[in-house]
């Protein structure tokens, strides 16, 4: 894959409030993010700075720190499905251009100012995404297209800049792309080895474990 410098296109963050409705009930969620000023942002191990999640069994945690979606799929979205982009549309932390799922691997590590982070998984669209856009096709247009973006956990706290900023891989773990580890876990095309051997790979999740586990290895 070589040296990849991804453009940090906005930084985006939420705390937990009323999203709407379901079956009678309140729908609290910090998926509609908006982008900070910056100059700068302080990166945690489970957050970055005035973010959080309202449900941390399911959403968030150390594996799932800071959620990055590729702004190179807004075209796909907008002409093929009418989706409307812009930062914060998918729930992202990092709205990002440079780089999608084929070109960055589990485990690759990348210098974000002070911080290092590392993939550990691809993300998963929930009822709450559907709720958020509007769509009651949003979530299955991710899982058919693959185009989920990915999570990384935080290696190394510190802080990292917002305007002008990017990520620099530097080290490449070497281990499967995160569209084959999506499709490991939800497409025919994988076969029950190869989900073994990305079972294996440096830095998943065991999260996404079980999902290889469930799907077949």
């Amino acid at each position: 894959m070589g040296a990849l410098r991804i453009r940090i296109v906005s930084v985006n963050v939420a705390t937990p409030h009323l999203l709407g409705e379901e079956n009678g009930e309140p729908v609290i969620s910090a998926i509609a993010k908006k982008p900070v000023p910056g100059p700068m942002i302080e990166v945690g191990r489970i957050n970055l700075k005035g973010d959080d999640q309202a449900n941390r069994a399911v959403h968030g945690g150390p594996d799932k720190a800071v959620y990055s979606y590729p702004s190179d799929h807004w075209t796909w979205w907008e002409r093929e499905k009418n989706f409307h982009c812009a930062p914060g549309a998918f729930g992202e932390n990092l709205t990002l251009s440079g780089a999608d799922e084929t070109t960055v691997a589990i485990g690759d590590r990348f210098q974000w100012g002070d911080a290092v982070l590392e993939i550990a998984q691809p993300r998963v669209p929930c009822h709450k995404f559907i709720l958020y856009t509007g769509r009651d096709d949003a979530g299955a247009l991710m899982l058919t297209s693959g185009r989920c973006g990915w999570y990384f956990r935080v290696l190394t706290i510190g802080a990292a800049p917002v305007a002008d900023a990017s990520l620099n891989r530097v080290e490449e773990s070497g281990g499967p792309t995160v569209r084959e580890t999506f499709q490991a876990a939800f497409g025919r095309q994988v076969t029950a080895e190869r989900r073994s051997q990305i079972f294996e790979a440096r830095g998943l999740s065991d999260a996404w474990k079980k999902r290889l586990i469930a799907a077949g290895i």
